[in-house]
């Protein structure tokens, strides 16, 4: 028998150890599984620093791995540095003939957006799978030996350890301490900024705020073909007799007025990826707790004529799409976002989760009811959830596509003034090319009685613009080793252009090169000298110059 002494002393270390969080320790700590993150773990790691990714996500990339696989690029052209190593990847892959397992390279004539889907003279590839893009990301992760902590989440109900303005450590909800010299918030929701105590916007700010025109509320603007200008269709259970109630998807409250601000968030929606591929296909079945009813306002647009229905199905590699939002009424679920930036764990999950049930019920609706036309349904019962992608989910994409969350009121806010090259700025860290574009945020009754969606804008640069240092740099007033180059600081119009997964990247490792030398000089990341980081970031293939 044990002395009762010796008992309680293991009992009392065990407890101790049970105690003791596990600290886990980097110059550079980046939180978050997006592309960005997985680009400014590269640099970082390039440029001799030690680094840790803390990870929410199971699956590193964001929606670049997870359904985007139809590129939203603007000017491909502009797209440098590891930004553009990661499409030479995607090139260098679907070079070998066992890439191509449902098709030969030969047979297929996708097209990329605004670009070649494969762009021979540059050797990059705009169009590609979700695993594939998975693969790029973990193997560049694995060949640079970068410490990776998936499906760790920050714990935001502990305070993170600041020493004035300075973040010294943060912990995760299973208990591990994060402990790191400068911090890289690469989420799409801005968790770890947020919990920094760093000022950010949640919403569309009114356009009197930066005297821009594009945002705020957008009734009755109609730059894409997401409305019903035409249709004319009645919102009530009745048609055209409002005391029978609302069908289901369109909101009873004031839209609001014309470029005011309002907590509306821009749509969300998941990039799915379908096949009509026999032997690759999982069928479209009903999901789990389906109504009709939820798509009767799709069925009133069927029975108006509408047609468009595979129109944004975008073809990438093996005979897989990339499935987007088209139309008034399509895969963006309107109006169920608006708690999502600020919600708990818990509550996006069931966002998300909701945003899944819609969608699946989408398609099962279009495949098999009455009200969709038979050609429609025909159509629509050749697709499929494609086996190989997705594999641990049903093939179902894991992230839902965060368009926009919380916004950074960092060191210099870009705005509309930026993109349309009113404004331009002296210390460029990367180019943006893409339209200023919002998805729909509302779905409301006109004051004549018909169903409209509000928020949708699509406005053309008349060229490329650059993106300021200050725009992924916090005010130094608030944190001095903080970095966020995904939820960045600009107005609402102005993040609809920035918002996409190349710049992303570009940003991402903007941030890296910035840690670096704020690390080197032992300085603050707010007072980084340009005049040395903008020729290493010209060293490196940024391009910074939109001429």
């Amino acid at each position: 028998m044990k002395p009762i002494f010796s008992v309680f002393l293991v009992l009392f270390c065990f407890n101790i150890k049970a105690q003791t969080p596990t600290t886990h320790k980097a110059d550079i700590v980046i939180y978050g599984g997006t592309s960005s993150a997985v680009v400014a773990a590269v640099k970082a790691k390039q440029l001799g620093h030690t680094v840790l990714i803390v990870s929410p996500d199971k699956h590193l990339g964001g929606v670049s791995s997870s359904g985007l696989g139809y590129t939203d690029s603007g000017n491909s052209h502009l797209i440098g540095g590891l930004s553009r190593t990661f499409y030479q990847k995607i090139y260098n892959y679907y070079q070998k003939s066992n890439a191509w397992n449902w098709e030969s390279m030969d047979d297929f004539h996708g097209e990329g957006q605004g670009t070649s889907a494969i762009d021979q003279e540059s050797k990059t590839m705009w169009v590609f799978e979700p695993h594939v893009a998975e693969h790029i990301f973990d193997s560049w992760i694995a060949d640079n030996n970068i410490k990776v902590l998936k499906e760790e989440w920050l714990d935001r109900n502990k305070p993170i350890k600041k020493e004035a303005n300075t973040i010294q450590s943060f912990y995760t909800l299973s208990g591990k301490k994060i402990v790191g010299k400068i911090f890289i918030d690469a989420t799409y929701e801005g968790d770890l900024m947020a919990a920094a105590g760093i000022s950010y916007h949640v919403g569309r700010e009114a356009n009197s705020v930066y005297n821009e025109t594009y945002n705020g509320i957008q009734k009755e603007v109609y730059q894409h073909q997401h409305n019903f200008k035409k249709l004319k269709i009645s919102p009530y259970k009745k048609r055209n007799r409002s005391t029978s109630g609302l069908i289901a998807k369109i909101s009873d409250q004031d839209p609001g007025k014309n470029g005011d601000g309002d907590h509306r968030v821009e749509a969300y929606c998941f990039r799915m990826c379908l096949t009509k591929e026999p032997q690759n296909k999982i069928p479209i079945t009903k999901p789990e707790g389906y109504n009709p009813n939820d798509y009767e306002l799709l069925g009133r647009i069927y029975k108006k004529g509408w047609k468009e229905t595979f129109r944004k199905f975008d073809g990438i590699p093996n005979l897989k799409t990339d499935v987007n939002n088209h139309g008034p009424f399509s895969m963006d679920n309107i109006g169920m976002n608006y708690a999502y930036p600020e919600a708990s764990y818990e509550d996006r999950k069931a966002i998300a989760d909701e945003h899944r049930r819609y969608q699946e019920g989408l398609l099962y609706f279009t495949a098999t009811d009455s009200r969709v036309p038979k050609k429609i349904r025909e159509e629509m019962q050749k697709w499929g959830y494609a086996k190989d992608e997705f594999t641990d989910n049903g093939g179902f994409p894991h992230q839902l596509y965060v368009r926009e969350a919380r916004r950074m009121i960092g060191d210099y806010i870009m705005t509309e003034h930026n993109v349309m090259g009113k404004i331009d700025t002296n210390a460029s860290i990367g180019i943006g090319s893409y339209a200023l574009d919002s998805h729909n945020t509302q779905r409301y009754v006109t004051a004549k009685g018909r169903v409209e969606n509000e928020g949708d804008v699509g406005v053309q640069p008349p060229h490329p613009y650059k993106i300021d240092k200050g725009t992924i740099l916090p005010k130094a007033t608030e944190c001095t080793n903080l970095i966020v180059p995904v939820c960045v600081s600009s107005s609402h119009i102005a993040y609809g252009s920035i918002r996409m997964e190349p710049v992303f990247m570009i940003l991402g490792e903007s941030a890296a090169q910035i840690a670096s030398l704020a690390l080197q000089h032992k300085v603050n990341v707010q007072d980084v000298n340009y005049s040395e980081l903008q020729p290493l970031l010209v060293k490196s293939g940024q391009i910074l110059d939109n001429k």
